[in-house]
């Protein structure tokens, strides 16, 4: 099939447009290389992807309306993984419209050429973030996601939201996907796992905010990739088959949570990493930062029976993993 993936020199697009070449699809990727973090480390993935026969790369802003149609025009894509945006909970408090632009209007722009340009499937990047302030444990999607933490969370909030619209006044079948902590080799900088790992190796102490009272619901780059592929492959029908034979509408618009459903504490995620390091970390016991949230944690029990797949990877396997890959890139 032809798919679309934007943001595919990113963390999660550049793992995605790998598996999906492999498995023999053909995909267009699409990355403006913004400098929020390294550039350098963007290109490497995409060189890892250059030599696919059946990968082509534009550099192109979603924010680039016209560009944007004029790729969907050109290609027809049947599906669209999209995953560019603004990345960074802590990044929104103090450069918030550069969310705005990205994350709303970059985001519209792509709702627009897929209605315009019809596709059988949007699978698009939503985030833990959207649970905000709420307290019940484990998160579900049937919670209400109306208190944000940050206006990065917002913007993700609003992405749902739109989906919906379009799937209700368009008919361009959405599917959202709250990714939880996402970690794993060829990971972002901004990360704690990457922010972490390059600290200890090279002696400086970390950073451990809210004196370390957080947890996270840690999930391995290779199950989040797992899990759209097979979700991919199922677009959310407008059409729904009653017990008595009838046939009901319904706007053709999920989001569904991808996570380990296993929650973390913050120090112990550090003695995970010192171990597969070999190094004690020097640790700096720092405030609650504005934006970050204490605690997440995915109920994954809907997901799972959808596409009939849990993320499994440990945390000290994929952790080790990261470690090796931080090693090998950087000759540390």
């Amino acid at each position: 099939m032809k798919f679309l993936v934007t943001g595919a020199a990113g963390f999660i697009g550049f793992h995605t447009a790998r598996r999906l070449c492999a498995e023999g699809h053909e995909v267009v990727g699409i990355d403006n290389l913004n400098d929020y973090y390294s550039v350098a480390l963007k290109e490497a993935r995409l060189a890892q992807l250059a030599g696919l026969s059946n990968f082509r790369f534009h550099k192109l802003d979603i924010v680039d309306k016209d560009g944007l149609l004029r790729l969907f025009e050109e290609h027809r894509f049947q599906r669209v993984i999209h995953l560019a945006a603004q990345a960074g909970v802590r990044y929104s408090v103090d450069h918030p419209e550069v969310y705005a632009e990205s994350n709303l209007t970059g985001y519209l722009n792509v709702l627009e050429a897929c209605r315009h340009f019809p596709v059988e499937h949007l699978v698009y990047a939503s985030s833990s973030s959207v649970y905000g302030l709420n307290d019940k444990l484990p998160f579900a999607t049937s919670d209400a996601v109306d208190q944000p933490a940050s206006l990065y969370a917002a913007t993700k909030r609003a992405n749902e939201l739109m989906a919906f619209t379009y799937a209700h006044l368009y008919g361009v079948p959405a599917t959202g996907l709250r990714f939880f902590t996402v970690y794993g080799p060829w990971g972002r900088p901004d990360m704690a796992l990457f922010k972490f790992t390059d600290a200890i190796l090279h002696g400086r102490p970390i950073d451990i905010y809210n004196d370390g009272q957080m947890s996270r619901d840690f999930t391995y780059i290779d199950d989040i990739v797992e899990g759209i592929l097979r979700l991919q492959a199922l677009p959310p029908s407008a059409a729904v088959q009653a017990a008595d034979g009838t046939t009901t509408r319904q706007v053709p618009s999920k989001v569904y949570n991808i996570g380990l459903g296993a929650p973390v504490k913050l120090l112990d995620f550090v003695e995970c990493i010192e171990a597969a390091v070999g190094i004690a970390a020097q640790k700096n016991y720092l405030p609650l930062q504005p934006g970050d949230v204490v605690r997440t944690w995915a109920d994954v029990a809907e997901l799972a029976e959808l596409i009939d797949f849990r993320p499994a990877t440990t945390l000290q396997t994929g952790v080790s993993h990261f470690v090796n890959w931080y090693r090998d890139y950087y000759a540390v």
